[in-house]
């Protein structure tokens, strides 16, 4: 193998940031890793600084590269993947941001999109962009950022601004300025981009209130983005692959066949079913994305998005004190006592799908003078599953053809096999955790690799996954309708 037959994969999180150098044949050849701060100016309020953000991606990427036993001049291509719908505006003469990031987790304006609702406009919103009005999305956050940073309107309007999701403004800083582009992944997030046309839409940015003049390029997933300055990580490196997190992991995971179900658990939760070239327009409330983009042809997908996920193990930790490390929660659920039957609700930032609802707060019930904190963790655990579930039975009502009746699954949680074990139990399908847990690094390697002819193609890029453990459901009918019936009633509770 060629020492220069690599990829540099930047893998820019909600609360870490990873860089990963993968060879020729998809394996792991250097990694670096830093968590980042979060900022919470407010209740549902949740900010990054992206000046934080882009030292953290020079850093690791130089450790990633260094730990590789690599030079910069061995890196063919750069890979960008991304937590998608966060929101920066900058300066183009400066580069510098002119507020800090705006989280794609962050609820402030929930009342501007009620305010819309109330107008009617949901309907031909879904229609054109696929997504449900939403704090989640882009568009509401960067209304606010134009309409509360002092000036910024004004400066929106004569171009001097730009607008770019993380991959954007990564992409700007590593080219020096010289590209201000995103992919078609990234932009089927922003409320602003029509499915369709596969262009930014009119009628949305008049919705918004939102000026063209700040909108980046939108490009295929896969293709010659821009060159990443030798100053970065010590040679010119063409950066050829982007995309939103969740579809690079549906790419990791060879989910490129049509009926394909991956579900990534990291801050949140992600479900997503390949459809293909039929954009499948949900009747539960699902959204409907770009999964990718490859010359000018979009494929699609079904998405169901959980906003808490490991964030709730976080909560246990840092905002509790329960725990000292997320890995002790599953001998924690193995110790608690079955008797004690305690349900908890993550809506800690609203609830994602199906529910969409923004005023939804989190909630505990059950508690009893019994419960201890392996109950917590026990119901922290199972919400994941609980809320895949809800996940997946709206994916197979949407999909009318038939669909894979196993589960491949990333990210961080699905090292606990107990939470795994449950999920398979609650979902009473089979739950595949494949043998490269880096799987949306892996996808973002396997546009840049395409396009750098370092991966044939996506059938030969699929040969290079593999299983490493399957769970199977081993929970009895009458016990798996109960418990779930159980988590419905608490939802219910928990609703606005």
């Amino acid at each position: 193998m060629s020492r220069a037959a690599h990829i540099l994969t930047i893998d820019q999180g909600t609360t870490s940031t990873r860089a990963i150098v993968f060879d020729a044949n998809a394996a792991v050849r250097g990694l670096a890793q830093q968590e980042f701060p979060q900022s919470y100016p407010q209740p549902g309020w949740v900010e990054h600084d992206p000046e934080v953000i882009w030292q953290s991606v020079l850093e690791t990427g130089r450790a990633a590269i260094r730990n590789a036993g690599l030079e910069a001049a061995d890196i063919a291509a750069i890979g960008i993947t991304n937590q998608r719908e966060t929101t920066v505006l900058w300066d183009r003469e400066s580069g510098r941001p002119i507020h800090h990031a705006i989280v794609w987790q962050d609820r402030r304006t929930a009342e501007a999109c009620a305010r819309l609702k109330a107008d009617g406009a949901e309907p031909f919103v879904s229609a054109t962009t696929g997504l449900l009005l939403d704090p989640y999305f882009s568009a509401t956050k960067i209304a606010w950022l134009i309409d509360h940073v002092h000036g910024a309107r004004r400066a929106a309007e004569a171009g001097i601004l730009a607008f770019g999701t993380i991959d954007s403004f990564l992409l700007w800083r590593l080219t020096g300025g010289a590209v201000h582009a995103t992919d078609a992944t990234n932009a089927s997030r922003t409320l602003l981009f029509d499915l369709r046309t596969g262009a930014w839409s009119p009628e949305m940015l008049r919705l918004f209130k939102i000026p063209e003049a700040i909108l980046p390029e939108v490009r295929d997933t896969a293709g010659l983005f821009g060159i990443a300055e030798p100053r970065h990580f010590g040679a010119a490196i063409p950066v050829r692959g982007i995309a939103g997190d969740q579809q690079a992991a549906l790419a990791g995971q060879a989910c490129f066949t049509p009926g394909m179900v991956k579900s990534t658990y990291g801050t949140g939760c992600f479900a997503l079913l390949n459809t293909g070239a039929t954009a499948v327009a949900s009747s539960n409330r699902l959204l409907t994305t770009i999964a990718f983009q490859l010359g000018g042809r979009r494929s699609y997908a079904l998405e169901g998005a959980i906003f808490i996920a490991g964030a709730t193990l976080q909560w246990l930790r840092d905002g509790l004190g329960l725990i000292a490390h997320a890995a002790e929660t599953e001998a924690l659920a193995e110790a608690a006592d079955p008797a004690q039957e305690v349900t908890l609700v993550p809506a800690f930032v609203g609830l994602g799908a199906p529910y969409w609802d923004a005023e939804a707060r989190g909630a505990i019930f059950g508690l009893t003078r019994g419960t201890t904190r392996a109950e917590l963790a026990r119901a922290a655990l199972e919400s994941v599953a609980l809320q895949t579930r809800d996940l997946i039975e709206a994916v197979r009502a949407d999909w009318a053809e038939p669909a894979e009746t196993v589960l491949r699954v990333d990210g961080g949680m699905t090292a606990s096999d107990w939470t795994m074990q449950f999920l398979a139990d609650m979902l009473a399908c089979p739950v595949d955790r494949p043998r490269v847990q880096e799987t949306t690094a892996l996808g973002a390697a396997f546009f840049a690799g395409l396009d750098a002819g370092l991966f044939a193609d996506s059938v030969a890029f699929a040969r290079t996954w593999s299983l490493e453990r399957r769970f199977e459901p081993r929970m009895g009918e009458e016990e798996r309708a109960r418990r779930y019936a159980r988590w419905r009633d608490a939802v219910r509770r928990t609703l606005s």
